[in-house]
Order: C-alpha cells, then sequence, then structure tokens
C-alpha cells in the first residue's frame, strides 16, 4: 500500500469483509483454506504475493458491491464478483509502501472507473511501464479527472482479478 502521503492509495479487502469471506464468501461457499503453493498467489488482504506454505483461501469478492452497501450506491448490473486470494486466517494488512501492489513491468491491468451510483463510467488498459508506478499514477491522474468518478478497480487482464481499489483523492 502506498503511504498516506501519496495522491492514489490502493485499498486492500477491508477487514470487516475479510472476517465475513473467511467464513462465506460473496457466492455463498464456504472457505476453503490450503496452503499456498509458492507460485505467489496475491494476497488481497495484504497487497502482496503469498509465501509457501502460508494458510491462504480463493473466495469470490463482490467489491462493487461492498462498497455499494457503504455509500447507498445502487450499481445494478455493475455488480460483480470474481475470485481474489487472502490468507485463511487474520494478517496485519497492507505493510505501508512506496509501491503499488502487484506491479511488475510489462503486465496488464484494466482500469475500471465507477461513479458514485456505482456505473462503470470509463476504463482504460494500462501495460505496466518499466517504472509502473509512474504508469499507474498517469492512469488514475487520468481517471479522477474526470469529476464524476468516485472509485477505480484495478483488475488483472489475464484473470479479470480484483487486485485493488482507489478511491477519489
Amino acid at each position: 500500500m502506498r503511504t498516506s502521503t501519496a495522491t492514489h492509495v490502493p485499498r486492500a479487502v477491508p477487514p470487516a469483509a475479510l472476517a465475513e469471506l473467511r467464513a462465506v464468501d460473496d457466492a455463498g461457499r464456504p472457505c476453503a483454506p490450503y496452503p499456498a503453493t509458492g507460485g505467489g498467489e496475491p494476497l488481497r488482504c495484504c497487497l502482496r504475493p503469498a509465501a509457501p506454505g502460508e494458510r491462504i483461501a480463493l473466495v469470490s469478492y463482490a467489491p462493487l458491491r461492498r462498497w455499494a452497501a457503504e455509500t447507498g450506491a445502487e450499481p445494478g448490473a455493475y455488480d460483480e464478483q470474481g475470485p481474489v486470494f487472502v490468507h485463511a486466517g487474520g494478517c496485519g494488512g497492507p505493510a505501508p509502501s512506496e509501491e503499488y501492489p502487484f506491479a511488475r513491468p510489462g503486465a496488464l491491468r484494466v482500469l475500471r472507473r465507477y461513479d458514485a451510483e456505482g456505473r462503470i463510467v470509463g476504463g482504460r488498459l494500462l501495460e505496466l511501464p518499466g517504472n509502473p508506478a509512474e504508469g499507474f499514477d498517469r492512469a488514475l491522474d487520468e481517471a479522477f479527472a474526470d469529476p464524476a468518478v468516485a472509485l477505480v478497480h484495478v483488475r488483472a487482464v489475464e484473470y479479470g482479478c480484483f487486485h485493488f481499489e482507489v478511491r477519489r483523492p
């Protein structure tokens, strides 16, 4: 997670949502923990790759639905859910960092923009450059230059997985 002095702060899955997901996920399935294989599974609870042997779970998460419940938005058909890796038990959450999570040069990300009602108001494909932070900063600056944009979801193109959320600064 970028430090609080950064303009764009990646947000992990919130602790209250994690507690629920570790029991039953957003698709209604019980959590099924297992040891990480060493493939660096991207943990959305602490925004870092899993270490081999850590107890993790792959759960279905509906980030826009949960944001809408906080804000009173009505995202309608844009309410989607997908797979995310989380620690199977509690963790300390993201450590302060100046880096964006899961950012490696050449990776493809899609930045989906949502308005205050939870409707998509644009998106952008981003191939992370040699300096991923600069690429993310530019793309997020562009997104929030539109006053209608309330939040941005960053997703992996390869699997469509939710990586993190950024709210309007």
